[in-house]
């Protein structure tokens, strides 16, 4: 067993349901992670082009999206799967951040958008890295 991986983890990718929603779960994490990347490139559009705004408005919709596909592919990995709860607490709070953070922009809040953007990048990269 790999060091970081858990007996549970091992029995998830031991049969062939496991190893497609353990492949699942991190192909949706890369896609959070990348969805929140781009964020960060449309907020850039937004400070510079007149359509700005509705890039970095119809990114916010794609990336809480993913972070929605992210819990569902954590339950699927955990409940059917057999694999660990962990990741669905992982994405949950995923979700509740971008959240957060949707609400945070609708109400032009930037000294805590921007800086809980930068984070939830670190925590995507982070849960992706450990995936």
């Amino acid at each position: 067993m790999a060091v970081g991986t858990t007996a549970a983890d091992a029995k998830a990718t031991a049969t062939p349901s496991g190893r497609r929603t353990s492949a699942f779960l991190r192909i949706t994490i890369g896609l959070q992670t990348l969805t929140i990347l781009l964020q960060a490139v449309s907020a850039g559009l937004l400070l510079t082009v007149s359509y700005g705004e509705t890039v970095h408005s119809v990114g916010a919709r794609v990336m809480y999206g993913a972070s929605m596909l992210y819990v569902l592919a954590a339950v699927l990995a955990w409940k059917p799967g057999g694999g660990p709860a962990r990741p669905v607490w992982q994405a949950s709070g995923f979700l509740v951040l971008a959240s957060v953070q949707v609400v945070l922009g609708i109400a032009h809040v930037p000294s805590v958008h921007v800086p809980l953007g930068v984070l939830m990048f670190g925590l995507s990269v982070l849960a992706l890295a450990r995936r």
